[in-house]
């Protein structure tokens, strides 16, 4: 048995939580929420904070720890706890500009003659409109820094493109992070998301999912961090001509087919040759690494990188992992990971998010839940995110993304049924949740 520390207190993180006490351990969590505290040690350090956590890893003889979101691996905890001498999953912060900064991503990908949509860094407005011009419509607006998932914008017409270029340059929405703008050509498609686990040198991809990021049910709406995912992708297909034949030709597409066949060639054709670009500019990559991917009618391209778990995909890819995850994160994180293929349950399982009212722009707190434990004797996974307990003791939202629920069935169809049968167990006011994930 291990002593895992999980840092962060996303939904995420919970799900973490969950598939480290999966596999026997001691599980801690610095700062947790009040969904945590129920399934670990809770620690109210926060993430951010490398110092305090190097001083509670060491107190509690922390074997290994994962650090959960973006903002403190970009702020280069990974690295302070590693100094430390502590085994740490995670990258470093020059690998996690991967994410931290769209524009060394695409950097990143040209030398590595990965697939992606072609694209210009500006940093005007009048510069960012000449490149619309150039792209054509619909064209993507992406601040080039840390947004929370709300830093871009698919623009339909030149007046969409202009506002949202003066709300990175202008109104400062993003902050620094929207001093730089990326304008991407624009993509049609179903998106995938692939995660890999990398040790520098080496990966082994967990099986794929679908995330949806707008607001609104058929994607309407403004971006979010995601409002649910499923996996597998019974529709991805086995391979890139085929994929490409189907959607071209508009056919329908095979329920039966090996699901996951395809993520075999996007590790082979987007994680690794990342890999070796970043040990060719003395940066290795160790951690997970997120390929957001658009399948157009011309192939496999590359949206966006992350470099952790995703969230939501990793609170419907974990439960469907039948081995001990921190065992591999363990020898990822020491460099000794072997690649392989993950045990993987065949159950599918979809993840709903209940958001609070007001997001994704300003969401309000202190609404009380109710139905959680309904829920979860209901059958489904139970995923904390922005909750807290007020002074009485009860749950109450505390964030944008609330909660996540959720299940697994022998099929989609069935998986899909439960997850929503939960979720419509649970009650605060303001709920938000889409009611087309997974369909």
């Amino acid at each position: 048995m291990a002593t895992v520390l999980i840092i962060g207190s996303g939904g995420r993180e919970h799900a973490l939580v969950l598939a480290a006490r999966r596999g026997g351990h001691r599980v801690l969590c610095a700062p947790g929420n009040a969904g945590i505290a129920r399934d670990a040690e809770v620690h109210a350090v926060s993430a951010t904070d490398a110092s305090a956590l190097i001083t509670l890893a060491r107190t509690e003889g922390v074997d290994l720890a994962i650090v959960g979101p973006e903002a403190p691996l970009v702020a280069g905890v990974a690295d302070a706890l590693r100094d430390a001498g502590i085994t740490t999953f995670g990258p470093g912060l020059e690998a996690a500009q991967l994410e931290g900064s769209k524009a060394f991503a695409k950097d990143v990908m040209d030398a590595a003659g990965v697939p992606t949509a072609a694209y210009e860094t500006v940093e005007s407005v009048d510069a960012g409109m000449a490149a619309v011009e150039r792209f054509g419509l619909p064209v993507a607006i992406k601040a080039d820094g840390l947004a929370a998932g709300k830093g871009v914008v698919v623009a339909q017409t030149a007046d969409e493109a202009e506002t949202a270029l003066r709300a990175c340059f202008e109104d400062r929405v993003f902050g620094d992070a929207g001093s730089r703008v990326v304008v991407e050509e624009g993509l049609t498609g179903p998106e995938v998301s692939l995660l890999a686990i990398c040790d520098g040198a080496r990966a082994v991809r967990f099986p794929a999912a679908r995330d949806y990021k707008p607001i609104g049910e058929g994607n309407t709406g403004p971006n979010t961090g995601g409002m649910g995912a499923y996996s597998p992708l019974p529709w991805l297909p086995g391979g890139v001509e085929a994929f490409v034949s189907e959607v071209t030709d508009t056919v329908a597409l095979p329920t039966v087919r090996q699901p996951d066949a395809l993520a075999d060639e996007l590790l082979d054709t987007v994680h690794r040759p990342v890999l070796a670009e970043m040990n060719r500019r003395g940066i290795p990559f160790s951690g997970v690494l997120y390929a957001g991917l658009m399948m157009t009618p011309k192939g496999a391209r590359v949206i966006e990188f992350n470099v952790r778990f995703g969230d939501p995909e990793t609170q419907c890819i974990l439960p469907r992992i039948d081995e001990d995850v921190v065992a591999v994160l363990t020898s990822a994180a020491r460099g000794e990971l072997e690649e392989r293929a993950l045990a993987l349950s065949d159950d599918p399982c979809v993840a709903v998010i209940l958001a609070a009212a007001g997001y994704p722009g300003t969401p309000r707190s202190g609404d009380v839940i109710t139905g959680l434990d309904e829920a979860t004797a209901a059958g489904c996974q139970v995923l904390h995110a922005g909750t807290a307990a007020d002074a009485a003791g009860a749950i109450v939202t505390s964030g944008g993304r609330v909660l996540a629920v959720a299940a697994r069935g022998t099929d989609l169809d069935t998986a899909r049924s439960l997850a929503y049968r939960g979720a419509d167990l649970i009650h605060f006011d303001g709920r938000q949740m889409r009611r087309d994930i997974g369909s």
